[in-house]
């Protein structure tokens, strides 16, 4: 006879853990690309992403 598997739901908080963190503007930032040129801006970029939410923002330098 073969192993019992119990399945168990997430619960609240594990399902929507760090969303809330980012809803209220605190933001996990991790650069994805630096030093991109942006020929719209004509300057030098880097662009940023959330860990969690997957947010993205690009910022000049």
């Amino acid at each position: 006879m073969g192993e019992v598997i119990k399945f168990k739901r997430p619960t609240a908080a594990e399902k929507h853990k760090g969303k809330t963190l980012c809803r209220s503007g605190f933001h996990k930032w991790k650069v994805v690309q630096e030093k991109q040129f942006d020929v719209k801006q004509g300057k030098l970029v880097t662009i940023y992403q959330c860990e969690r939410c997957g947010e993205r923002k690009v910022r000049s330098d």
